[in-house]
């Protein structure tokens, strides 16, 4: 029963075209055959094996193209018949027709999956929205609530309340803008501009930048150029300022106290490599694949109480890959982490 499964349609024909000789040349035998009719046995024979080998193929193929056009319709709809010769020459055509159907349904199904991980990805993405949205719409909620019940005529609690009110608000600002900034980055809307500028001295600005929160957290902040050139790269240099921030201030925040972050500068060919390294708390394996998702945070308490509303990563992520690069980390829990990312070299501007 195996055998007969694989078995082809120009094998059947030959099965049939060679039972068909078979049956000739008995016939021929019941009758006496001289010697001068020998030749002509055979002959015959053979013609008969080829008149029914093609008669066979032909009808047999045929079936089988009738019955496999209607189920090409139904799954790929499309005809066959623009690629009746096509499929008429081929050897093995429901070898072929099997290999098509079994891509087809490996596809299928790995669209499927696809749909139902971004299905999960949608519901976290809501549930993260509504959870970061709730936490200062109750805050400001909870403070106007106060002030209204008495608290605006007392002193001591009306410019406090009303302070925390404008953080909480602030908060907020700042996740509908980031949520906007991957939104346009996501749809090409963002336009990069391009510029030649020199890398380690955004570096140092971004340090300056953050040198208050760094000292706070008595982290010390080090630019490590192995290279001793200029280091000129082509990209957005406001975007570039944006990812250079938001890892440096990360490597602050989740840094440990005495702890140092480090960026360091790599030649690798026309292309200049930029790693941040921390000597922070780590990442777990299991999280490292999902830190670039939206909202998403290895330690949900400690994140909220180093402020930030979650998208930073994501942003870094999609900003890099807007320069049509990726964005890497490599990491130990406990001991620390390293994102890395490339740029293309740019040219020293020309004075005009």
């Amino acid at each position: 029963m195996r055998n007969m499964r694989n078995t082809t349609p120009r094998q059947v024909a030959l099965y049939v075209a060679f039972l068909s000789a078979l049956i000739f040349w008995t016939i021929s035998l019941m009758v006496s055959i001289s010697g001068q009719k020998i030749i002509a046995f055979i002959i015959g024979g053979v013609v008969v094996f080829a008149l029914i080998y093609f008669i066979a193929t032909y009808f047999l193929k045929l079936f089988l193209f009738e019955k496999i056009n209607p189920l090409y319709r139904t799954i790929f709809s499309s005809n066959l018949t623009g690629r009746k010769k096509e499929y008429w020459n081929d050897r093995d055509i429901l070898k072929r027709v099997k290999s098509e159907v079994e891509d087809w349904a490996l596809n299928k199904k790995q669209e499927i999956a696809e749909l139902k991980q971004l299905e999960k990805y949608r519901r976290e993405f809501l549930g993260n929205v509504s959870h970061e949205l709730k936490t200062p719409i109750f805050n400001i909620q909870g403070y106007i609530l106060t002030l209204l019940d008495g608290g605006l005529e007392d002193s001591s609690i009306n410019r406090l309340y009303l302070e925390r009110t404008e953080k909480s608000i602030n908060r907020m600002i700042n996740i509908v803008e980031d949520l906007e900034s991957i939104s346009r980055l996501e749809s090409g809307e963002l336009k990069l501009q391009y510029e030649s500028f020199d890398i380690e001295q955004l570096v140092d600005e971004v340090f300056e930048l953050q040198e208050m929160l760094a000292k706070k957290l008595q982290i010390t902040l080090l630019c490590s150029n192995k290279l001793d050139k200029i280091l000129w790269v082509y990209a957005d240099k406001k975007r570039i300022t944006e990812v250079l921030n938001n890892l440096v201030v990360n490597s602050i925040k989740y840094g440990k106290k005495n702890g140092k972050t480090i960026v360091t500068f790599y030649d690798i060919g026309e292309e200049i490599m930029i790693e941040v390294t921390d000597s922070g708390i780590g990442i777990a394996e299991k999280d490292q694949l999902r830190i670039f998702e939206r909202f998403y945070r290895t330690d949900k308490s400690r994140s909220r109480d180093q402020g930030g509303t979650g998208l930073g990563l994501s942003i870094v992520k999609h900003i890099i890959e807007a320069h049509n690069q990726t964005i890497n980390v490599r990491s130990k829990f406990g001991e620390g982490s390293t994102f890395s990312f490339s740029l293309k070299k740019g040219q020293k501007p020309s004075l005009t």
